[in-house]
Order: structure tokens, then C-alpha cells, then sequence
């Protein structure tokens, strides 16, 4: 890489970092850098997933206080990432790269929807609840688990978005704030990017350079991201995850 390269994949590194730790697809800012470097695909991805864990512990750190409480919690789901996120990995180099062009900007858009109307939802669900007098369950049940479990697949084989899908289908099935699901959710990332970069290890290349500059770079910007990111409302963090959603399809229609 030249020396302007390097300075555009610590930047990239940055902004993903920032972004994933608030809302997810880092990876469409990171991803596309790679490429324009020069690298193949498979590489690339490999390599990103690889430089954005340090970006998702540090955005997961930053929320620490939010995380206050929910250990079981994570514990539970923690399981499914490391299933999904494995099993996306083996996808990856087994499928072809265009395996999931078509079905992941559905995917993304169905979970913008999910956060639109996830207040709504949110409240005809308790209101059902009342009615009935069933007990909310604090973990979302087996349709979070399932659901969270075929996400982190995805995960494991791209990512992009990865975060969005995530806070979708918790917002939908979990009672409780939007900042605190966020805090799960990039544990959840940080989970299943580390258990595919370390099956990464063993059977594909990594670009290094590429690896240590996303690394550093989206270290930074986790911490950046956890101190906007929970100063933000919860309308205006949906509103912000719908934008960057919406963006994230239009790009991936156009790739």
C-alpha cells in the first residue's frame, strides 16, 4: 500500500469503528476501501473482520455501564453468536461471492422496518400481555435466540448491517431501552468477528497491513462512537439507524 492508502484504510478504520459501535455496518465503509486497494475480495473481508475486533470490544467497553445487568443475557445469546458466526465463516470461503448478493438488502431492509415500527410492536405486545397476563420473557425467548443465531451467520460471513439486524429483532422481542440492547448488541459483534477472524487464522490469507491499520483505527473510533452513541435519544438513534441502513442497501444494490 502507498502512504495514502494506508491513511485512507486508518480512516475507514475509524468511521467503521465509530459507526458499528452506534449502529452497525461499519463494513460498507471498511469493505469498499480494501478493494480500491488492490486487495480480492475474500481477502478483504477476512482481513476487516479480523481489524474490526478491537473496534467491537472497544465500543462494548464503552458501554460497560449499560451493560450492567444483563450477563445472563449476553451469556445466553453469546452461545448463538459463536454457532452463527463460525457457520457463516465456513460459508464464506465454501459458497460463491455472490451467494447472498440478493438476499441481503432484503434482510437489511426488513430490519429497518422492524425498527421503524418497533415502539408500536413494543406496545401491543405489552398491551397484550396485560391482557393475557403472561410474563415478559427478559431473555426474548427461543425466536430471539433463532433469530439472533441465523443473524450472526450472516455475520460471520459479511457483517455489513450485521448490527442493525441485531437491534431489530431485540427491540422487537426484548422490554428494554434501546441504549442498553445496543450495549448487547456490540458484544454480539465482537463475539462473532472474533470467532470467524480466529477460524480466518488457519485457512485464509490476511492482508496484515490492511489488519493492524483497521485495528488501531477502529479501536479509536469505538470509543467515539460509545460517547455519541449514548448521548443520542432513542428516536434519533432510530432515525439515525435507519439512514445509515437505507444507505447501506442502496450500496449494496449498487456493488
Amino acid at each position: 500500500m502507498s502512504i495514502w492508502e494506508m491513511l485512507a484504510v486508518f480512516a475507514a478504520g475509524i468511521s467503521a469503528g465509530t459507526i458499528n459501535t452506534i449502529v452497525g455496518s461499519g463494513t460498507l465503509i471498511t469493505f469498499p476501501v480494501l478493494l480500491a486497494t488492490g486487495l480480492p475480495p475474500v481477502t478483504a473481508t477476512v482481513s476487516n473482520a479480523l481489524g474490526l475486533i478491537p473496534g467491537s470490544i472497544s465500543g462494548a467497553i464503552g458501554y460497560r455501564k449499560e451493560l450492567e445487568g444483563q450477563r445472563s443475557r449476553v451469556l445466553k445469546l453469546t452461545v448463538g453468536a459463536l454457532v452463527g458466526g463460525l457457520t457463516g465463516a465456513t460459508l464464506l470461503l465454501a459458497l460463491p461471492s455472490t451467494a447472498f448478493e440478493t438476499i441481503v438488502p432484503v434482510l437489511v431492509a426488513l430490519a429497518l422496518v422492524l425498527v421503524v415500527l418497533q415502539p408500536r410492536i413494543s406496545k401491543a405486545v405489552q398491551d397484550r400481555r396485560a391482557r393475557t397476563g403472561t410474563p415478559a420473557h427478559p431473555d426474548g425467548g427461543p425466536l430471539l435466540y433463532i433469530g439472533l443465531t441465523l443473524a450472526s451467520v450472516y455475520g460471520g460471513y459479511f457483517t455489513a448491517a450485521q448490527g442493525i439486524i441485531y437491534l431489530s429483532l431485540m427491540g422487537m422481542l426484548v422490554d428494554d431501552t434501546i441504549q442498553r440492547l445496543n450495549a448487547v448488541k456490540n458484544v454480539l459483534a465482537a463475539v462473532v468477528n472474533s470467532i470467524a477472524a480466529l477460524f480466518f487464522l488457519f485457512v485464509a490469507d490476511f492482508d496484515w497491513t490492511a489488519v493492524v491499520l483497521i485495528a488501531v483505527g477502529s479501536a479509536i473510533g469505538g470509543q467515539i462512537g460509545a460517547k455519541v452513541g449514548r448521548r443520542l435519544s432513542p428516536t434519533l438513534l432510530r432515525a439515525l439507524i435507519v439512514t445509515v441502513g437505507t444507505a447501506a442497501i442502496v450500496q449494496l444494490l449498487l456493488r
